[in-house]
């Protein structure tokens, strides 16, 4: 009997100890990565920022637009990088184990600075999931850690780099363990993850990088009536989710259908983003958008806002050019919303930062990450609202979403394993 107990307690104890050792492992794992990707993250995002002033000050950069594509495209060969698949990459290395090389990194480093430099309509969170990823996976690889230990450091690398680009640590944490796999959580991944964002966050603020926040305040009460308006914009903000995913899509397959040489490609898309600038005759709508939300916040808008914005990032993102897809999502679903808000009257921001987060969870699937965003970047003050609103919009967006390697694994609509990848 003696004998039978203090085997368990021994074998408890051996329990406990694994779990104390994986834990300061994991601690140990997700302070380098914060560290290392948390600087690189801020160097990326003062570098993004001096070349958005940069072109801001020299608006006649953007007629380089169509030689920067080159340079973009010959960087990738000369780095071996020619089949790259930038965000989807990273996703498909997690669940499917498909290799992701560290030079990704530098690619997506130089490739994004040259876009924004030169006015291509894009975004940085991606780039960030992409720089980010790739780092944590090498780490990976320089301390020898098994396969399913090396999608939990590319998950801590994908936290770190987006905590410190965006400020939003709490979305950041949780995106990374999100996106990949819609309906499961790689809950392993939490703790390091969490410690990697938070650790990517504190450097960026420490050398100054700021966070994208934008304070609501008067909002109307929460009632019926403003519940049902809400719920209109959100299943709306899911229509214009859907719509921009499959712009995207179709723009990168008729780039690939005409243009079939890579630097025929990228140079006739820079020159059709240059013809929309003269067209529309200012660069509202090159860059990532970020001054147009700050507009909408202050309710000024027009209202073909949203679809111009769509287009220029279309143009940009399927010839090529690098990026990400999240920022220009924000302003199309904050300039959508924001119209939507000054015809009926109704609280123009608050619908700017219900669109932009409606928006942002219909193209990517993420209703948590969705939900810890609005709170990061708006207040809680709205939390009704959002609350209504991701729920709606992640449910009528459908199966469609931005990266074709993530993967929905159980049904939208049923409790049924489907595990099928977004369209």
């Amino acid at each position: 009997m003696k004998k039978g107990i203090q085997s368990k307690i021994h074998s408890s104890l051996q329990v406990v100890l694994q779990e104390i050792v994986l834990f300061v492992k994991w601690i140990v794992f997700a302070v380098l990565s914060g560290i290392v990707v948390g600087l690189l993250g801020t160097l990326f995002y003062f570098c993004l920022t001096g070349v958005t002033r940069l072109r801001a000050d020299y608006p006649w950069l953007v007629w380089f637009l169509p030689v920067g594509g080159i340079l973009i495209v010959g960087g990738y060969r000369l780095l071996h990088n020619e089949k790259d698949a930038g965000t989807n990459l990273v996703i498909s290395s997690i669940h499917s184990g498909d290799e992701l090389p560290l030079r990704m990194a530098p690619s997506i480093f130089f490739s994004t600075l040259v876009t924004h430099l030169f006015g291509g309509s894009a975004g940085r969170e991606g780039a960030a999931l992409q720089l980010g990823g790739s780092i944590g996976n090498a780490i990976g690889k320089v301390f020898h850690l098994d396969e399913k230990d090396r999608h939990i450091m590319t998950m801590c690398g994908m936290s770190a780099a987006f905590s410190a680009l965006f400020g939003t640590p709490m979305a950041a944490a949780i995106f990374s363990m999100e996106v990949v796999s819609v309906g499961v959580m790689y809950y392993a991944a939490l703790v390091p993850c969490v410690v990697a964002a938070l650790i990517a966050h504190a450097i960026a603020g420490y050398f100054g990088a700021e966070a994208e926040n934008f304070p609501l305040h008067s909002l109307p009460h929460f009632t019926v009536g403003s519940a049902v308006k809400i719920s209109v914009l959100a299943v709306l903000c899911a229509l214009v989710s859907v719509f921009f995913c499959m712009l995207l899509h179709l723009a990168s397959r008729l780039y690939q259908k005409y243009f079939v040489n890579a630097y025929m490609r990228i140079f006739a898309g820079g020159c059709i983003v240059v013809a929309l600038t003269l067209i529309v005759g200012s660069q509202t709508y090159n860059g990532s958008g970020i001054d147009l939300i700050g507009a909408c916040m202050n309710g000024e808008v027009r209202p073909q806002m949203f679809l111009l914005k769509m287009l220029f990032t279309a143009a940009t993102l399927g010839a090529g050019y690098k990026g990400g897809e999240i920022v220009p999502s924000f302003c199309i679903g904050g300039t959508f919303g924001c119209l939507f808000g000054t015809l009926l009257g109704f609280s123009p921001a608050l619908c700017t930062a219900v669109g932009m987060t409606a928006v942002f969870c219909g193209v990517t699937n993420s209703p948590i990450t969705s939900l810890l965003i609005s709170f990061e970047m708006f207040g809680y003050e709205g939390m009704p609202y959002f609350l209504l609103a991701v729920a709606l919009s992640y449910m009528m967006s459908g199966y469609h979403g931005l990266y074709h390697t993530q993967k929905i694994m159980y049904s939208k609509f049923k409790t049924d394993y489907i595990n099928r990848k977004v369209s």
